[in-house]
């Protein structure tokens, strides 16, 4: 089962973690629990510590300290098959665009024909079907973004990580990968997201995590967040003053 063919999905449960690095203190005393459906938005300035936290989740980092479990257990790697992390600049193989949605189906173990299909399916979920053929290296970047996501769909994964997708994009490639999103979102899938976007933000998220210096300073509903802000940083990120 997973959350694109039921409604249940994974609890990522993070306790104390921290990261440091050559002395540096990165990110301290993370308690965070990722569970159930809709978008997480994480949001702080600069150097606040939001993608290496998502590297954490995602299990492509180890912290340095405190522990990272998925349903009461440490990650193994059949538990990580059952998310998928997508990255502001796509990591795409020199393959075409349909062979890189097929490529972790073959992973998978799945079969030949199966692979096709559903890599054909997806293709034509996200508007991508034209492109099946082309090397996906010189498509443009909203579609590689939105090639990213099909190859994330095709996984069928209970939670997606998703780091500044959109950041690099015009307006018209940012609006097709948000509808991207909510295919995930709709499908009962938990998406967890970084962006400095404020306007994606309020369209994309059911709650927000505001982080400063490696901290959660604060987690509320979306509506909470921005008409109420609790902390003097929060207040000051959403009035657009500069924060260190």
């Amino acid at each position: 089962m997973n959350a694109i063919d039921s409604p249940q999905s994974q609890r990522l449960i993070l306790e104390d973690v921290g990261f440091t690095i050559n002395g540096q203190v990165l990110l301290s005393a993370i308690d965070l629990e990722l569970a159930g459906h809709g978008c997480t938005v994480i949001l702080g300035p600069n150097g606040a510590g939001k993608s290496l936290l998502l590297r954490i989740c995602h299990g492509l980092l180890a912290p340095t300290s405190g522990s990272v479990r998925w349903n009461g257990a440490s990650p193994s790697k059949a538990l990580l098959r059952r998310q998928a992390m997508v990255f502001q600049r796509p990591v795409l193989l020199r393959r075409s665009a349909l062979s890189n949605i097929a490529y972790p189906l073959k992973l998978a173990g799945v079969g030949r024909e199966e692979r096709r299909f559903r890599a054909t399916e997806a293709l034509k979920r996200f508007g991508l079907a034209e492109v099946a053929s082309r090397p996906a290296r010189v498509l443009s970047g909203g579609e590689q973004q939105r090639l990213a996501l099909a190859r994330a769909w095709v996984v069928r994964p209970d939670i997606l990580f998703l780091d500044e997708p959109t950041a690099s994009l015009d307006p018209a490639a940012s609006y097709q990968v948000e509808l991207a999103i909510r295919a995930f979102l709709d499908a009962g899938v938990k998406v967890v997201l970084v962006t400095h976007d404020l306007a994606q933000a309020r369209r994309l998220g059911d709650e927000m995590i505001f982080m400063f210096r490696g901290q959660i300073r604060e987690r509320a509903s979306a509506a909470d967040f921005f008409a109420i802000p609790k902390t003097s940083e929060a207040r000051a990120f959403l009035g657009g003053d500069l924060i260190w």
